[in-house]
């Protein structure tokens, strides 16, 4: 995509699935990146992967719930690369509580989330002025926009995620930063194969009935969408939202129409 070799990335949380799926799409693109993750053993196996491929990559593992790391972060990426044009935040807590969530939970899964979000915007803030401007993706969720039984938690913060995107937008658009999202549908990610016992035969076309095309996702799908925002494609796209749901959003309550009357009629 136009523009986006020889640039700088951050990925958060890019040691598997979606952030996997998008730090490898940038790099086919020829972005340099820094990825955090926690799991130090899983990101030491895709570092490898990736250099063996001649990706150019570069792990920093740390928390994003902790102020520190995330400048840390921002730091030893200028360190490593001397400059910084993207941004993508990726990492986040699948922590899905309703009413008996407690104040540490909540404090939990929006520190991961949306404050990590904008404290890794506002630090690469700078570094991207310096290059006369940047682009930043922020992975949102369908359940940004949905109700879900005993999801207070989760839903709340990717609520928190599309609202935070066009404040940042607005705040960032004099520095020729861009900043959007994008919302995955069900995405075969870990926690979805989890949820699953492994068993994506089975379950891909029961849980495809929620999506018009009558599948899931796959992590890849996730990646060009987001390369595309930080690519010169987009370059008068801000304030968006991409979703990558399979049609989710646009279903009504008669779902897929299968036991409407109207269903198949001219």
């Amino acid at each position: 995509m136009r523009g986006l070799s020889e640039n700088v990335a951050i990925v958060t949380g890019g040691a598997q699935g979606i952030g996997r799926a998008i730090m490898e799409r940038l790099c086919q693109e020829g972005v340099s990146v820094t990825f955090s993750d926690l799991d130090d053993e899983a990101a030491a196996a895709t570092q490898q992967q990736c250099q063996q491929l001649g990706y150019s990559v570069h792990f920093v593992q740390g928390d994003m719930a902790e102020e520190a790391f995330c400048h840390s972060l921002v730091e030893q990426a200028l360190s490593r690369w001397g400059k910084i044009n993207y941004l993508v935040n990726n990492a986040f807590s699948f922590l899905a509580e309703g009413m008996n969530a407690t104040r540490e939970q909540w404090s939990h899964v929006m520190n991961v989330g949306p404050i990590a979000y904008a404290t890794m915007a506002t630090a690469v803030v700078e570094p991207m002025r310096e290059q006369g401007g940047g682009s930043i993706v922020n992975l949102s969720s369908i359940s940004a926009h949905i109700a879900q039984p005993n999801r207070w938690t989760y839903n709340s913060a990717k609520g928190a995620v599309n609202q935070l995107t066009r404040c940042m937008a607005l705040d960032l658009a004099p520095f020729h930063i861009r900043v959007n999202t994008i919302s995955p549908g069900w995405i075969w990610t870990r926690e979805v194969e989890k949820a699953a016992g492994g068993d994506r035969e089975k379950w891909d076309p029961i849980w495809g009935k929620f999506h018009m095309l009558r599948r899931l996702g796959n992590v890849e799908e996730c990646a060009g969408p987001a390369a595309f925002l930080l690519s010169d494609e987009a370059s008068f796209i801000t304030a968006a939202e991409i979703m990558v749901d399979g049609g989710y959003q646009g279903m009504g309550s008669e779902g897929l129409g299968e036991s409407s009357s109207f269903a198949g009629s001219d």
